[in-house]
């Protein structure tokens, strides 16, 4: 047996099988029920919404032999003549093809003739707006007095092309992109019917380069398939995509706050060996800005993403202001992409325009080395490790708030609790979820920082825990807290706004409300 596409295969069949396009189907529907049936329908919308196949099932609705229905049988000859392609009265026109107006003419000749075999004779011309100035006027005139037996069903992407004597007399329906949410939920159902495994990342990756087209996401899926030898995988559809992970993102992100333009040229370097899409990453790049600058106003927003904790971090180091510039420069370089003399190169511009537009930096600030960077490892602390605390968080914190510190190296020394202090040696702790974030260049910054403060040589050793500690950085959000919370308070009890709010009838906008001082 031939293989059939899954973009065909899962082509739908009747409304129950529409996905995303609720209202529509809703409307239509209701107006078959009650036998409202318009002359001529002309769905818009990007490609692989839906727009053909709910005109086929318009045409099953419409001489399905049990009757004008909103549900075709589906089993009656008429019926799977249709999902067959081959209804003799459905007649389908690809407009591109046939832009003259002598094709024109020639298929409306045969308009005034009842249907041979159905109840209705069906015209479905897809991408319309194809055809010319006097194609449109041959259909005109068919469209102002058609007979009744006959049917017009009219698809394009681009309804603005259309004479507005056609649109106005037709019955438009504008059929949304679908959200990656809606496709993602299908695709599971369509694997599970196709026995195939799959990875939940992977859909969603699917989802996300689908870009609101269900069959565009089908395809892919096909695609992804294939290549991995009937398994959909996380690895293997970023690989087919020449997308990244947030994995490969975020040391973009590290390299511009620790303004070191080697880091960033060296992480360039490595996703161009592994052999990505840059347009791709540069598109995936502003995604996670996206994400960030969201964080800087609604900090809990992302609280079930598997990045949340990078999403947070990030958002703490940079301003929103750096933020909204890296959006903007990466918005203009993505559209520049096609101008460049490769992908990479002008990718790897985008990026430098970030390094060095950054307001706090200067250009003699980020040299590019031509030396190999390397990470130190983060020693792990054993379980049954004990160390003997000497300060407590507040003392760590009176120290950070001393040290002449900024960027990434503010924001590790933020973030670490303080467990042994003696002459010669300081432990910190650091959580997992920031381990990744500490590298030797950061280390030996943050050392050289507490050998300054203390005025002699140190070992600065930085361990591992898994469990949560009070912080520079937690002890500062605790204090912000308590003063927004303190403030609420304030507000919500203050007499006069009681009094106000009865009156009038009124509501407290509690996300409005900010304390004067922190």
């Amino acid at each position: 047996m031939t293989y059939q596409v899954l973009a065909r295969k899962w082509r739908p069949k009747n409304f129950s099988e529409m996905v995303g396009q609720e209202a529509i189907v809703r409307t239509l529907a209701n107006a078959l029920q009650q036998d409202r049936l318009h002359h001529a329908y002309l769905f818009t919308g990007t490609r692989g919404v839906g727009k053909t196949s709910i005109a086929r099932i318009i045409a099953k609705c419409l001489n399905c032999e049990t009757g004008i229905t909103d549900t075709p049988c589906g089993t009656c000859p008429t019926c799977q003549s249709i999902d067959a392609g081959q209804f003799v009265d459905l007649i389908e026109v690809d407009a591109a093809s046939r832009t003259k107006v002598e094709d024109t003419r020639e298929l409306l000749d045969n308009v005034q003739y009842a249907p041979t075999q159905g109840r209705f004779k069906i015209y479905l011309i897809d991408e319309v707006h194809m055809l010319s100035g006097h194609s449109f006027n041959a259909l005109l005139k068919t469209l102002e007095e058609p007979p009744s037996h006959v049917k017009f069903l009219l698809a394009t992407t681009d309804p603005q092309k259309l004479p507005i004597t056609v649109l106005s007399r037709c019955l438009q329906f504008h059929l949304k992109g679908i959200a990656p949410d809606v496709i993602k939920p299908y695709l599971q159902h369509v694997l599970e019917q196709e026995k195939i495994p799959a990875e939940d990342k992977a859909l969603s990756q699917i989802a996300d380069a689908a870009n609101g087209s269900m069959r565009d996401a089908l395809s892919i899926l096909d695609q992804a398939i294939a290549y991995g030898n009937n398994t959909v995988t996380e690895n293997d559809t970023r690989k087919m995509l020449g997308s990244t992970s947030s994995v490969d993102l975020f040391p973009f992100l590290a390299s511009l706050s620790a303004n070191d333009g080697h880091a960033l040229m060296q992480h360039i370097a490595h996703l161009g060996q592994q052999g990505v899409n840059f347009n791709q990453v540069l598109t995936d790049l502003l995604a996670v800005l996206h994400k960030i600058s969201v964080t800087q106003v609604v900090t809990d927003i992302y609280q079930t993403d598997d990045d949340f904790a990078e999403l947070t971090h990030y958002a703490k180091a940079f301003s929103a202001e750096d933020v909204q510039l890296f959006y903007q420069i990466g918005l203009v370089g993505n559209r520049d992409l096609v101008y460049a003399p490769s992908l990479r190169s002008g990718f790897e511009m985008t990026l430098l325009r970030m390094l060095h537009f950054m307001p706090q930096q200067t250009q003699h600030q980020t040299p590019i080395k031509k030396t190999t960077p390397t990470v130190a490892p983060v020693q792990k602390k054993a379980p049954t490790e004990t160390v003997a605390v000497v300060a407590d968080e507040k003392d760590w914190s009176s120290i950070v708030n001393q040290l002449k510190l900024s960027g990434m190296t503010k924001v590790l020394a933020q973030n670490c609790a303080l467990a042994e202090l003696n002459d010669d040696k300081i432990v910190l702790h650091l959580t997992a979820k920031h381990a990744s974030f500490c590298n030797d260049k950061l280390q030996k910054q943050l050392c050289e920082a507490l050998e300054t403060y203390f005025a002699h040589k140190l070992v600065l050793k930085i361990e591992v825990v898994e469990k949560p500690m009070a912080t520079p950085a937690s002890l500062k959000q605790e204090k912000k807290d308590k003063a927004l919370k303190q403030a609420k308070t304030s507000i919500t009890d203050d007499p006069h706004v009681q009094s106000i709010l009865q009156d009038f009838g009124g509501s407290l906008d509690h996300s409005s409300i900010k304390p004067t001082k922190t």
